[in-house]
């Protein structure tokens, strides 16, 4: 037997670093500021003191653009299909699944009638967590009728783009939406009825060779890249070294493409002011006095 035994000293528990759950926190590519993500996303996924805008979700976007109430869907019935059996070659039926699952949408879009500060709209968004916010034939179906709505209940029509372009999964008739698209827009310009776009990051391909910009007004976020193809693309077929900013919102502003930059939380603002003026002018238009045309100076 031991003359003398271990004493048994009480021992401070000690915590173990927990992990921080995936999808609490993130972290802004800017300023590398460490960020609360409910926080994040009560402030419409802009960043307070950088000013740096994260991707929205489409169904965020019209809460942030339309009056609360007011927001009727249009179209929710319409189904993408693999009318070209693409499947063949990628499962494309399955990754339509997926990503319904993933946003909760049918499509790569959101379409209805609603009301900012009172005035109605005919409102389109992409979305692009839905195959990269890819224009096949339901988007394009959908864009169209909301124009077309439009133009039937003589309204202004309002599409936020956030796109890859055109969807390769349909083909040639993805492809065929911009020219629809487009002609659509063309007889709403015919009678005499506004169109705004509004280009998100990134709105590239066939939707910005249709729609996206032929806009009566153009409006972009802050960095929002915008372009056909993108600057590696270009680079390697041209060997031409790009300008700084290439195809940024900055860059297309200081070259005419786009109208206004507007940080995604001004936007609602902005837009009321646009409204509010455009029907001021149908109100009094200058061009028309005692029912005839006059020729307006300057």
């Amino acid at each position: 037997m031991a003359f003398f035994s271990k004493p048994k000293y009480s021992t401070v528990a000690t915590n173990k670093k927990k992990d921080i759950p995936k999808g609490i926190f993130g972290r802004c590519p800017i300023s590398g500021e460490i960020l609360y993500n409910k926080e994040l996303e009560k402030n419409f996924n802009v960043v307070t003191k950088s000013g740096y805008h994260f991707p929205l979700s489409a169904p965020r976007r019209v809460e942030l653009l339309i009056d609360p109430g007011t927001f009727q869907e249009m179209d929710s019935n319409l189904q993408s299909v693999d009318a070209i059996d693409f499947s063949r070659h990628v499962n494309y039926l399955q990754k339509l699944e997926r990503d319904k699952q993933k946003t909760g949408l049918d499509d790569a879009i959101i379409s209805g009638l609603g009301q900012i500060a009172g005035i109605e709209v005919s409102l389109a968004v992409l979305e692009f967590n839905f195959l990269g916010g890819s224009m096949g034939s339901v988007v394009g179906e959908k864009v169209t009728r909301a124009i077309e709505r439009a133009t039937a209940k003589k309204l202004p029509v309002i599409i936020v783009a956030g796109s890859g372009g055109a969807r390769m999964h349909e083909g040639v008739l993805s492809l065929m939406q911009m020219a629809k698209t487009s002609a659509a827009l063309a007889r709403h310009a015919d009678a005499d009825l506004p169109f705004i776009s509004i280009l998100t990051d990134p709105t590239y391909g066939g939707v910005t060779a249709s729609f996206a910009v032929l806009g009566d007004i153009i409006l972009a976020e802050p960095g929002a890249h915008i372009g056909f193809a993108g600057p590696r693309v270009i680079k390697e077929g041209t060997g031409e070294i790009l300008p700084e900013g290439f195809q940024t919102a900055e860059f297309l502003l200081k070259h005419g493409l786009i109208d206004q930059i507007v940080p995604r939380l001004e936007l609602r603002q902005r837009l009321i002011v646009l409204l509010h003026a455009i029907h001021l002018k149908k109100a009094v238009d200058p061009q028309k006095v005692d029912g005839r045309k006059q020729k307006v100076e300057g």
